[in-house]
């Protein structure tokens, strides 16, 4: 009645090709960057078996097609540029399913006077020369929540006030 073999490939209909997988990554791969682990998922997600899924991760990474360590750093350093935390970035590298162990190494590409500056702009530009308490309190949460550390939102509240005062012996 039906035939199940396509005769061509002899391969069951329905079986996909490590070729046609290879060429879904190199699809998926043109649109954006992304981990290993990220593109098994997806591969398997678009119906393609397990097996060519782990085999094509590999071959990309052979060919340098996915490159966790060099996406962790670029993860780092675009978030970072946006003004985000230390914390933030590790959400960020979590969702999307870096490996724990490059993180540091991303993350050290992070300086800390990099970090200070953010913090500081971001107080800045919402408190605008304001010395109100609730304003401070609500500025430094805001640091919070966008990752930085307590210590870092402390130690940039401490320099937003000596700033504050400097710029008001001047005036």
């Amino acid at each position: 009645m039906f035939d199940t073999f396509d005769h061509d490939e002899e391969k069951p209909v329905g079986e996909k090709s490590l070729e046609s997988t290879k060429k879904r990554s190199l699809k998926i791969l043109g649109s954006r960057q992304m981990s290993a682990s990220n593109m098994k998922k997806r591969l398997i997600e678009k119906g393609e078996s397990e097996e060519n899924a782990n085999e094509t991760v590999l071959w990309l990474e052979k060919i340098g097609g996915i490159n966790d360590k060099d996406f962790a750093e670029a993860i780092c350093l675009h978030y970072s540029k946006k003004g985000y935390g230390a914390v933030r970035i590790k959400e960020e590298l979590y969702r999307r399913k870096i490996e724990k162990d490059l993180w540091d190494d991303a993350l050290a590409l992070i300086c800390q006077d990099e970090t200070n500056d953010a913090a500081m702009q971001f107080l800045h530009k919402k408190l605008r020369g304001s010395d109100d308490k609730d304003d401070i309190r609500r500025a430094a949460n805001a640091l919070c929540r966008r990752g930085f550390s307590y210590e870092d939102a402390k130690k940039a509240v401490s320099e937003y006030f000596d700033n504050l005062e400097n710029s008001e012996e001047w005036s």
